[in-house]
């Protein structure tokens, strides 16, 4: 992050928050002419510090409410099995995230579901698909209490 300046940042918050604005309009928020943010956003975007620019949907209104928080255990630290498994859980849109973790599980996998018969379905899937994975703790979200990937860039964002 050391080779992005403050205009890259301050863009880069910028397009987090709304990616449909236009170069023009976060040219008056930054300081720069539409040519230089322009140029800026098409670097960003070829050295894939944005790695994609998508909308955020309403899972209540897509009939696919709920989100399970499923932490797995692989068989004993095995790293052909972890790329295994990122490499399948790619094509699962229902797998939302996965993080390889420290602590009583290897993989925390964020899971989303029309209901509690649907997650147990895709639950039986990750179980058959993926042999290596010994066991699933799996937690209901009962609420949002925040949703949110923004990545903190500016110096308001850092607390300071």
């Amino acid at each position: 992050m050391e080779r992005l300046d403050r205009f890259d940042r301050d863009i880069l918050d910028i397009v987090q928050r709304d990616c449909q604005l236009t170069a023009e309009t976060i040219a008056e928020k930054v300081g720069l002419s539409t040519s230089a943010v322009q140029r800026r956003l098409k670097r960003l975007r070829e050295d894939g510090v944005i790695k994609a620019e998508v909308a955020i949907v309403d899972r209540k209104a897509t009939g696919t409410p709920m989100v399970f928080i499923v932490g797995m255990e692989i068989e004993r630290d095995n790293y052909d099995a972890l790329a295994k498994f990122r490499i399948w859980a790619e094509k699962q849109d229902h797998i939302q995230q996965v993080y390889y973790v420290t602590g009583a599980v290897d993989l925390i996998a964020i899971v989303t579901a029309c209901d509690v018969e649907h997650y147990d379905d895709i639950a039986a899937l990750i179980m058959a698909e993926n042999p290596q994975i010994r066991r699933m703790h799996t937690n209901v979200v009962l609420r949002d209490v925040k949703l949110g990937m923004l990545v903190p860039l500016t110096e308001d964002d850092r607390g300071q």
